[in-house]
């Protein structure tokens, strides 16, 4: 159900009549259909289907079964029932994954969250299709029993022999680093959105770059994944399970790297929330733990820009559907870019705009209300200047940007106290003690809400981000300077009409 497994008992009942073969406990037209994988895998494996009345429940009956991952459990419960294999064996063992006709054992989704479910209701060890060994592994103190058909799981039930043996994970794999191919010394002329882009990293800031066409903004973006940090063991372990329910997960089992996502504007609600029968993660989950890109921000349709402000806010999403409601975590960070106006060259010194006026009051105002009011970091991105792209060697790396992210990022886990928890979640209760304004710096804040009529969460967001350069300097105080450097990044905290400089 979501992201989270639910353990589901198989039962098989044989009785006299006339040979039937019926699934019980709302299963779905998947599950339906494993009645005829089951027979002939039975078959085509050696072994005798029961001429009898078979039912197979699966319990709890309330909740709707969907899925192929049923199919060894039904297959093993109908052996069992048969006498063919020893019901005792199937004590303190869960079964997962899909059976082909000739009784081979291919890899099914949600293994991850299957195996976590098993765990915590009190199995010992799990059998699973052998390509999905190394996702099995990922959850400890299980013994991962990986097969290849179902002849061998009968045999292994039989006499205990195991063909291909895959030990118990007793500790899990740490996250590698990421090895992109995009790098910040590949980018001239943006000193300071790479800035930007190192604060809102450091303390998981949401940014939106406004900008012409040409500008690097498209590039930035794409080099952000060389500058996350790398994932803790409950962070890859969330993320691996998203990716294990998409079908999407690695072959090497966990997680390694913090997900990018890039959805065309062209993403439907329910694409970017998630939805579907039964509910499937939308672009905000699979973003989880890493970054959602949305290029040409001003080009997503207005609902869809719109819904994005709870999971923004509260971390998840709730898709609800007959069935029920289903629960997705959805803690990213938000990276937009936009051109200032359709053509692209609002307030260029360089070419001269072309929209008309209706147009460009329907086009801006996409970049203000309540979305932008939840994006903390907002900058603008010039034209590259001639003199920009003379200079041979860029100033700016992947490798020393991250460095100082990372110790930004180890000053807010000793903060918090708890690893991987960044500035950007701070809590209202929590900022005015944890963020330290020294007297100078809170009367700055107070004149430029005056001044720039920012609202309580902007406010909030502008310590947040105060707080985060900070740590970036290693200060135990917030001083004038880094609100001033905050303030630098509110540039979209004005009139819809406003025309924006890139001088």
């Amino acid at each position: 159900m979501g992201i989270t497994g639910v353990p589901v008992a198989v039962e098989a009942d044989l009785a006299r009549g006339l040979p039937a073969f019926d699934i019980v406990g709302l299963p779905d037209s998947t599950v339906r259909e494993s009645r005829e994988r089951v027979r002939a895998a039975i078959r085509n494996s050696g072994y005798e289907f029961p001429l009898a009345r078979i039912t197979v429940n699966l319990a709890p009956a309330h909740i709707r079964k969907v899925g192929v991952g049923l199919d060894l459990p039904v297959a093993v419960s109908i052996l069992a029932a048969s006498g063919q294999v020893p019901a005792r064996k199937l004590d303190s063992t869960t079964f997962m994954g899909e059976l082909s006709l000739d009784g081979s054992l291919r890899p099914v989704r949600g293994i991850l969250p299957g195996c976590a479910a098993a765990r915590s209701s009190g199995s010992l060890r799990v059998v699973v299709p052998f390509d999905n060994a190394c996702e099995a592994e990922c959850v400890s103190g299980l013994d991962v029993i990986a097969l290849g058909g179902l002849r061998e799981v009968a045999e292994y039930l039989r006499s205990g022999a195991v063909a291909r043996i895959v030990r118990s994970r007793s500790a899990r794999r740490q996250s590698l680093e990421f090895a992109g191919s995009c790098d910040f010394d590949q980018v001239m002329g943006q000193d300071a959105a790479i800035r930007a882009i190192q604060v809102a990293v450091a303390g998981g800031h949401n940014l939106i770059m406004v900008g012409p066409p040409g500008g690097g903004k498209t590039l930035l973006a794409s080099c952000v994944p060389s500058i996350l940090p790398a994932m803790d063991e409950h962070e890859a372990l969330e993320v691996t399970c998203i990716q294990s329910v998409t079908g999407t997960v690695s072959p090497d089992g966990l997680a390694r790297n913090r997900p990018f996502r890039r959805p065309h504007h062209s993403v439907s609600p329910a694409g970017m929330l998630g939805g579907g029968n039964p509910p499937m993660p939308g672009e905000v989950t699979l973003a989880h733990r890493g970054v959602l890109y949305l290029d040409e921000f001003c080009e997503f349709p207005p609902q869809v820009i719109e819904s994005l402000r709870g999971p923004m806010e509260d971390g998840f999403i709730m898709v609800s559907r007959s069935q029920g409601t289903v629960s997705f975590p959805s803690r990213f960070m938000l990276i937009a870019s936009a051109n200032p106006c359709p053509c692209g060259y609002l307030g260029d010194p360089e070419r001269v705009c072309v929209c008309q006026g209706a147009a460009l009051m329907r086009y801006r105002r996409k970049l203000a209300g309540p979305v932008i009011d939840r994006i903390d970091i907002q900058i603008e991105v010039p034209r590259v200047r001639r003199i920009d792209l003379e200079r041979p060697i860029a100033l700016l790396t992947s490798s020393s940007v991250r460095g100082e992210v990372e110790h930004a990022r180890a000053r807010q886990g000793e903060r918090f106290c708890r690893k991987g928890f960044t500035n950007s979640a701070m809590g209202p209760r929590r900022i005015e003690s944890v963020a330290r304004l020294a007297p100078g710096a809170r009367k700055l804040l107070l004149d430029a809400v005056d001044q720039m009529a920012l609202s309580a969460r902007a406010y909030h967001r502008l310590i947040k981000v105060s707080r985060t350069i900070a740590d970036l300097d290693g200060a135990g105080n917030v001083g004038d300077e880094h609100v001033l450097e905050a303030l630098q990044y509110r540039a979209l905290d004005s009139e819809p009409q406003a025309v924006l400089s890139y001088g």
